[in-house]
């Protein structure tokens, strides 16, 4: 059976994040080229594009459709922007991979799903990304649904691979209903560990990670608040953000959860239990990687 252990501020003490000395240049810092949206959900790759960068990445790229590629650009001028081709209905168009295939290989780590609808056409372009491959890649959203168990263990055998479901994407992943997920939620994360290689985080109340050759992770340390629109693309983009900075994928993956956690928490001090945006939860991630996991003063 596979073992469990609690992610809380004693597991962050002891698997820290790597340090960023004070003469590294943004490129040192990791690249990251963050894929999503469409015409009519711009905004999703904007949160996402923020928290990469307030998690400490030093270079941001983002690539979405043509129509609302300047606008998310004014959105988040600290990074540099690639339009792509759009469909009739607003998503990005198949053909969006020809355009990224030099981009990616330059990049530490391509982040795709953000803002992005599960479909047909959608699922061919997640395939010719997943074939170029990069260094490293995150599925969000409906970008990991769109790719089958099996495209994803043979993406993983050649790169680091991290997905970030919550229970209705992981109920889709598997073939299995949401009820499922939610009975037994660690089996769940060890059953696609062990079928593909990858790394993964199952969002939700409490979130399970796993990974090749690890425990498995239990997080109960949110809040009902974080439980709104916009706040998986936050947590995408803090965990994307520290795998490009250098961090393990299992590193990487249970800070993310646990600095998403805490400040959910300081929201719901500061804020509100519930009403606070996601958006609202971008400021206190720099000082979160400062404290969390730091020994208590007396």
């Amino acid at each position: 059976m596979t073992q469990i252990i609690s992610l809380d501020a004693g597991w962050c003490a002891s698997h820290r994040l790597p340090q960023i000395d004070s003469g590294c240049d943004k490129n040192s810092r990791g690249r990251v080229l963050l894929v999503g949206g469409a015409r009519f959900v711009p905004g999703a790759l904007a949160l996402t594009g923020e928290a990469v960068l307030r998690a400490g990445a030093g270079k941001l790229q983002m690539a979405t459709v043509d129509a609302v590629a300047s606008a998310l650009g004014v959105l988040v001028p600290e990074a540099a922007m690639i339009g792509l081709p759009m469909r009739e209905d607003g998503e990005i168009a198949q053909d969006g991979v020809t355009v990224l295939a030099d981009l990616v290989p330059q990049c530490d780590l391509l982040l795709v799903g953000p803002g992005m609808s599960a479909t047909t056409e959608t699922g061919l372009f997640v395939h010719g990304l997943l074939a170029l491959p990069p260094p490293a890649m995150l599925l969000d959203a409906a970008a990991l649904t769109c790719a089958s168990l099996g495209e994803l263990a043979t993406a993983a055998r050649k790169l680091p691979l991290i997905l970030t479901p919550h229970h209705g994407e992981m109920a889709r992943l598997i073939g299995c209903d949401r009820q499922a997920v939610a009975a037994n939620p660690a089996h769940m994360v060890g059953q696609i560990v062990e079928q593909t290689g990858a790394y993964i985080a199952l969002k939700g109340p409490e979130t399970w990670i796993g990974g090749p050759g690890t425990p498995i992770l239990h997080f109960a340390g949110g809040c009902p608040g974080l439980g709104v629109g916009g706040s998986g693309d936050v947590l995408a983009g803090i965990i994307g953000g520290l795998l490009a900075r250098g961090a393990a994928p299992i590193v990487a993956l249970g800070w993310g959860v646990a600095l998403h956690g805490a400040a959910g928490q300081l929201a719901a001090t500061k804020i509100g239990e519930i009403g606070f945006l996601a958006r609202e939860l971008l400021p206190f991630i720099p000082r979160l990687m400062q404290t969390l996991g730091q020994p208590l003063s007396a």
